[in-house]
């Protein structure tokens, strides 16, 4: 019977070396702290290297352990998901002087679960990622061609603290299925390798310390008028003065002030606090926005200014926009539960304003949080 070029007429391989350019980012290495993390589209690459070793015959029979090269190129999905495509050769020489060593081409697409690359430097099992991925082949052996599907584990360890470079063994199985031809043999072909693997990476950033700012504080709005003539010397000129005879305030338009409708200038120093990467109103938070908005009801005259923030764990546009979103989203509350939404003005800032310090767990916590600005224009007088 004429023998498969897949089990049996695999030709050598040479050997490929790859020369990898740092990836490194230039300048100083960013202080000691929380990376930043994985973004869906992150690029990686990756090289396997290893023994080939056939696991069934007639291949045990005919071939020797080999060796074998895998290039993966891999896209983040999210912190725990990689997709990408990937291609292998593979020798393995014939135990036969006289006959030919084979070789084998595989070209596919992987997906590997992996334990994220961007935990805190204190997590356990010094960053350690091990990882499981699969792949679906279309393999090429000699004028034939087959499908085919490999599985593999192992474990990749950072190279210094950037983790820009992971080094780590694997172990791969390889299944190439032989469809039914006449002439050949319709055994599936079974590989398995065992090596090395080196990944190459964008790395994660170090968040940089922020000075931490003043606390926030009550802002009034003082305003100036002069002009002339003014008839009851108000300094509030006639033009504009609503009571131009009796003198009052500018507050009140120049008309005599009557008594406060609000006992006291409002003041706010609830805070409401978020889930770490999350805009979505906690139900603490909603108790919180809810006295919030008792006593906004009770003094009408007031406006608040709504300031979101997050911690530093996160690049400064994704903060950026998470810190609008949860200062967007208390504001949306506020609207939905009676609040004008003309007395609301809302702002993110980012983590430009951290209110504790981003070095701990719980420091980071209490800087993903809205804080509330009261403009205290209390109107002091009436009009006619």
């Amino acid at each position: 019977m004429k023998r498969s070029p897949l089990s049996i007429s695999l030709k050598a391989a040479a050997a490929a070396a790859l020369l990898m350019a740092p990836l490194a980012h230039a300048g100083d290495e960013h202080p000691p702290g929380q990376p930043l993390p994985t973004q869906p589209g992150d690029f990686s690459l990756r090289i396997e290297s290893g023994v080939v070793i056939p696991l069934t015959t007639p291949q045990s029979q005919l071939f020797a352990i080999g060796g074998g090269q895998t290039i993966k190129a891999a896209w983040a999905l999210n912190r725990y998901l990689d997709l990408g495509p990937s291609v292998t050769f593979m020798a393995l020489p014939s135990k036969d002087t006289l006959s030919n060593p084979g070789t084998a081409w595989t070209f596919g697409a992987s997906l590997r679960l992996k334990r994220p690359h961007d935990l805190p430097d204190d997590a356990a099992a010094l960053n350690i990622s091990p990882w499981i991925d699969v792949d679906a082949l279309y393999v090429r052996t000699g004028p034939l061609n087959r499908p085919g599907f490999a599985a593999a584990v192992g474990a990749s360890i950072p190279l210094g603290k950037k983790r820009v470079f992971w080094i780590g063994p694997f172990a791969r199985y390889t299944h190439i299925i032989q469809l039914d031809r006449p002439g050949y043999d319709n055994h599936d072909g079974k590989l398995l390798t065992i090596g090395l693997s080196l990944e190459v990476g964008s790395g994660v950033e170090r968040a940089h310390e922020v000075v931490a700012a003043a606390p926030a504080e009550i802002r009034t709005v003082n305003t100036v008028t002069v002009s002339c003539p003014d008839s009851d010397g108000d300094t509030i000129p006639d033009t504009i003065d609503r009571c131009p005879d009796v003198a009052g305030p500018m507050d009140s338009f120049g008309c005599p002030p009557k008594p406060r409708t609000d006992a006291a200038p409002l003041e706010l120093d609830q805070k409401a606090y978020f889930a770490f990467d999350e805009s979505r109103l906690q139900p603490e938070t909603r108790a919180t926005l809810d006295g919030v908005i008792v006593s906004l009801k009770e003094h009408q005259s007031s406006t608040v200014q709504v300031e979101g923030h997050a911690s530093s764990e996160g690049r400064d546009h994704h903060n950026q926009v998470l810190s609008n979103d949860r200062a967007e989203a208390v504001r949306d509350y506020l609207v939905a539960h009676g609040i004008a939404k003309s007395r609301i003005v809302w702002k993110g800032f980012s983590s430009s304003v951290p209110r504790d310090t981003n070095e701990t767990e719980s420091g980071r916590e209490n800087n993903r949080r809205v804080e509330f600005v009261v403009n205290s224009n209390t109107v002091a007088g009436g009009s006619r």
